[in-house]
């Protein structure tokens, strides 16, 4: 691990900012560290207010797009709202479609096979369109790129409106209407939502013009709050305040199909890491294992008992493919050690045999254990299809379409991509592909990083300190939970090795006979040596709070130790 120090923030802020906000300095360095510099900014960072969402007719074509929709509703035209089959994709239709059937009944909803038909708009999801008299689509977290399919849909006689969020190509698809805020003619304020916040910008400037107000659209927020986690956005700006909210309603009115997740996994306050590892996993499991409409059905069903048997279904995908995902995993990393002869800029592995619907998470573990740029693919059809993860720093979307001479297909975003190509291409493409990334890669980005907010001693760390971190969260992306490090620390002696296989660090400890604090490490048990027989070590962690028997203490949740 490489443990950087975030550059000291500017100090006639923070001083600005600690008297303004009778904080203390540590707390002011935090703020200052994530752009937070004046009363006024502080207050929309603590205090999210709905007014802070921007007006929804900012986003280039969105006026086009509601003409469309009132066009068709006015026609008693049939909708197909058409979404991918991951979270933010399904949330996006489970969104969209609960929200015009409402007051319009002739909507419909599709999410392609993920083994079928594959990533985004399908010739397969038109042909149904067509062959159900459908004349307009409304595409999800996908279609920015989805030129030819437009094409074919426009002739058929079916109009496409697109809600999409990743990168565009040189050209836009002739649909009626192209919702992406990173489109470059876009000058909406915030380009950082998901599919499913495109898709809430849509309900919004619908509403508005049926006289609803954001307030009436809250009950939706927990769809856009799950997608914003799953989808690892930023959580900042626009997407704070839609996260913010739709936590709260997670947590005190969610809609039943979640009410049925949460039941399963019996947790009573859930936090967006919960969402981003406890419901998104289950909803991602339909799609994988065996369709993201299963997703969708859960989402927008309004009767308990259907939600409760819809919810164990999705948790038996679920346990399915946790087994399928640890089998695959141990199959690459065998694949990769017989594979090692020198040392490689990337990881690239193949296996025709691996399940299609969890290459994804195979990839992520796969680079958290090797730290390189990573594609697993697998047998496609006639083709291989790969998911493609990245490490911090580097953009593995660059990187394929530096490649793109070797690829038929591929789409995504900086840290996490999808691509298709023939049998025929694997090998020049696995060899282009490691050179673009040797020749691009900074080495430093090869050694995983531990930003650091700063320098803390035991004495600073208070249930006060706790309490406002707490306040800072919902965390992700741009707004990471604070990181801190503290040196000259000692066990108190009780240092173990606990869980599984004794893979966790558990200790107390004291810096210069200040308190003692209590410690965990997840997956550091092989550093207990370094904290036996009282040696004095560094680490840095995040705090956390420890409920035991009823009584709440704070420990450090240690991230590394030297």
């Amino acid at each position: 691990m490489r443990w950087t120090i975030k550059p000291k923030p500017d100090a006639t802020k923070v001083a600005a900012l600690q008297k303004a906000l009778q904080v203390d300095e540590i707390v002011a360095k935090l703020l200052v560290q994530r752009g937070i510099s004046t009363f006024e900014v502080a207050k929309k960072f603590f205090r999210p207010e709905l007014s802070d969402l921007h007006d929804p007719f900012l986003m280039k074509d969105m006026d086009l797009a509601v003409a469309r929709i009132e066009q068709a509703i006015a026609n008693s035209e049939n909708i197909m709202v058409f979404g991918d089959y991951d979270v933010d994709g399904t949330t996006s239709v489970a969104l969209v479609s609960s929200y015009l059937q409402t007051y319009y009944p002739n909507v419909a909803t599709y999410i392609p096979d993920r083994y079928k038909e594959g990533y985004g708009v399908s010739y397969a999801g038109i042909d149904y369109a067509e062959d159900n008299g459908i004349t307009l689509i409304i595409a999800l977290d996908c279609g920015v790129k989805a030129i030819d399919k437009v094409a074919y849909a426009k002739e058929k006689g079916i109009d496409f409106i697109i809600c999409d969020h990743h990168r565009p190509g040189n050209k836009l698809p002739a649909a009626i209407a192209v919702l992406d805020p990173k489109r470059s003619d876009c000058s909406y304020p915030y380009d950082e939502l998901c599919g499913c916040g495109v898709g809430f910008k849509l309900i919004q400037a619908l509403g508005s013009r049926k006289g609803e107000t954001t307030e009436d659209l809250i009950p939706y927020l927990d769809l856009v709050a799950t997608a914003i986690g799953a989808d690892i956005v930023p959580i900042t700006g626009e997407n704070r305040v839609l996260a913010y909210f739709g936590l709260q309603v997670i947590n005190t009115n969610p809609r039943i199909g979640f009410k049925a997740i949460i039941k399963q996994i019996k947790k009573e306050v859930l936090t967006i890491t919960d969402v981003v590892f406890v419901i998104a996993p289950r909803i991602n499991a339909a799609g994988r294992m065996e369709h993201g409409l299963h997703a969708v059905n859960l989402l927008t069903e309004t009767n308990s008992e259907q939600a409760e048997q819809f919810a164990a279904s999705i948790e038996q995908y679920n346990s399915d493919r946790r087994e399928l995902d640890q089998e695959i995993t141990k199959e690459a990393l065998v694949q990769i050690i017989d594979s090692k002869e020198e040392e490689q800029f990337t990881t690239v592995v193949y296996n025709e045999n691996w399940h299609k619907g969890v290459i994804g998470i195979v990839a992520s573990r796969l680079t958290e254990t090797y730290y390189r740029p990573t594609l697993v693919f697998t047998k496609s059809g006639d083709k291989l299809a790969a998911s493609a993860r990245s490490v911090k720093g580097f953009d593995v979307y660059n990187a394929l379409e530096a490649c793109a001479e070797h690829i038929e297909q591929f789409g995504g975003h900086k840290y996490a991509a999808g691509l298709t190509l023939s049998e025929a291409q694997y090998s020049g493409f696995k060899t282009q592909f490691e050179k673009v990334v040797a020749e691009t890669i900074d080495p430093n980005l090869l050694v995983p990083e531990i930003s650091i907010d700063a320098a803390l001693d035991f004495n600073e760390i208070n249930p006060k300190l706790m309490r406002i971190i707490n306040q800072m969260a919902p965390f992700g992306p741009g707004n990471m939970s604070p990181v801190f490090m503290t040196d000259n620390l000692q066990d108190t002696g009780y240092a173990k090795g606990v869980g599984q296989e004794e893979a966790h660090l558990k200790l107390s400890a004291t810096q210069k006979g200040s308190k003692q604090i209590g410690a965990i490490g997840f997956n550091l048990g092989d550093k207990l040596p370094l904290v036996q027989n009282k040696k004095p070590f560094s680490a840095v962690y995040s705090l956390d709070e420890n409920e035991w028997k009823g009584t709440v203490s704070l420990q450090l949740k240690l991230r590394d130790i030297r």
